[in-house]
């Protein structure tokens, strides 16, 4: 997905910034970069970060970088931030987005005079530079970055830098955070609220949904005022989200105790153990046991010196290999036990099916599984949760496809998303056959949204229910 950091200091940023920027390296695994401005004009650095960590990558750019504005950003996808010089000056820009309708925005980028965009391998154009087209499309930068914040289909939050400041906006209807932290000498601007604390910054403001905010070392000032429509993805909690991570307030490591113990509240089985898929799973689990009263263990282990990231490299193929090499068992916690394993999801179900295999290989007498979330049955239309190109890739859709013999309208897909309904039941029973799963219990769309504990309506469910 990507994240990014930015600081607007009295004196140099470029320790805040690196490190700041390194607090948000568990959004993002191919690309990362950084952009300072002070006495001698804009420096900048991107590095790919596939198979090195961003410390590494940067350890040698932020010995020569000085200045006292900046911004970096760790990128899922496209190299950022970039330059760009017009009409309003010379500017860097980062950005985290999802932009559906780039076909529609360039043509009618290019019939106002634009003359080309620099492609991505691939043939793809970079959505950063994209953004940058749309907010020179206007006359005044403020204008601009509204104009571009209304124009995607998808969802867009932003960082742009020059002399007077660093740009914050988020995305209109809040789909992902943009918080601002203060200290006596400095304003920063982050994706993750605790990538800040470490460096001294105190929480100042979260943005509201489409709010235009400006900061410099002295002040934070909203240039364009919140709207009142929020959307956030639900998924920041279950899943993105870091557990040290808050949004809106509400706390991801807490959350997930919360949904651990609604899934807990719900089972019948008595399993001689529960644990949690590393790492996103764990909490969950912890609040299951907790609740349960059924002992928490670990009886596979992430080795993470030399794999860190679960979902890396980006071909499915090589991840699903690397998944399995990660997991050591720890055959004692295993052998001829019932186990209860959570993890935060189900999305292909390859995986989990390996893990699965993986634990009976190494004596587990059962395997329940329970995802944190309900089945996932729609594609996101507004993260870079998943770059597979069809909703088919999901385990679920395969599954509905093949019970409904082909003919699956939205009508049949909302019955596949009642938990009370028979088909919703008919497709978790195939889904834990075809993945060998003892048994197999998703959790509830209403359990999981009160264990977030904000108004519903500001909660995107749309990978769930396809409700926008």
């Amino acid at each position: 997905m990507g994240g990014f950091f930015g600081v607007a200091a009295k004196d140099d940023c470029v320790f805040d910034l690196f490190f700041g920027t390194d607090y948000h390296s568990h959004l993002g695994t191919r690309r990362a970069g950084m952009v300072v401005y002070g006495e001698n004009g804009f420096e900048r650095a991107i590095h790919n970060i596939e198979n090195a960590p961003f410390r590494t990558k940067f350890d040698k750019d932020i010995q020569k970088m000085k200045g006292r504005m900046g911004i970096g950003c760790i990128s899922d996808y496209e190299p950022q931030p970039l330059l760009v010089r017009s009409h309003h000056g010379t500017y860097a820009i980062t950005t985290v987005s999802k932009i559906n309708n780039v076909d529609e925005l360039t043509k009618m980028i290019f019939e106002n005079g634009h003359s080309h965009f620099l492609e991505m391998s691939g043939g793809e154009i970079n959505a950063t530079e994209l953004i940058a087209a749309l907010i020179n499309q206007k006359e005044n930068l403020i204008e601009g970055i509204q104009y571009a914040l209304n124009s995607v289909d998808g969802s867009l939050s932003l960082m742009l830098v020059n002399e007077a400041g660093i740009y914050v906006a988020r995305d209109r209807f809040g789909r992902t955070p943009v918080v601002i932290g203060k200290k006596d000498t400095a304003f920063c601007a982050s994706f993750e609220s605790f990538a800040y604390r470490n460096l001294g910054y105190n929480d100042y403001k979260e943005l509201g949904p489409g709010e235009i905010a400006v900061i410099t070392d002295k002040n934070c000032v909203t240039l364009v005022r919140p709207g009142k429509d929020m959307k956030i993805c639900t998924f920041l909690w279950v899943y993105y989200g870091y557990p040290s991570s808050s949004y809106e307030g509400i706390s991801v490591e807490k959350m997930r105790y919360n949904c651990g113990a609604k899934m807990a509240s719900r089972d019948n089985v008595k399993p001689d153990i529960v644990a949690g898929v590393p790492d996103s799973g764990t909490a969950h689990a912890v609040g299951y046991a907790n609740a349960s009263g059924i002992p928490f263990s670990r009886p596979f282990i992430k080795y993470t010196p030399t794999w860190p990231r679960s979902f890396m490299p980006t071909i499915q193929s090589q991840r699903n290999l690397i998944a399995k090499m990660k997991l050591l068992a720890v055959e004692d916690l295993i052998k001829d036990k019932s186990l209860l394993l959570i993890d935060d999801s189900i999305v292909r179900g390859t995986q989990l099916r390996e893990t699965t295999e993986f634990l009976y290989k190494s004596g587990a007498k059962e395997v329940h599984i329970r995802p944190a979330c309900p089945p996932l049955l729609y594609g996101c239309k507004y993260l870079n949760f998943s770059r597979s190109s069809s909703e088919m890739d999901l385990i679920t859709r395969r599954v509905i496809e093949r019970l409904e013999n082909g003919n699956v309208t939205d009508e049949v897909l909302k019955e596949y998303t009642d938990p009370d309904s028979e088909k919703y039941k008919t497709m978790v029973d195939e889904i834990c056959k075809e993945l060998h799963f003892t048994s197999l219990r998703f959790n509830r769309l209403d359990d999981m949204l009160d264990s977030v504990g904000i108004d519903t309506n500001k909660l995107c469910t749309y990978c769930w229910n396809g409700k926008e």
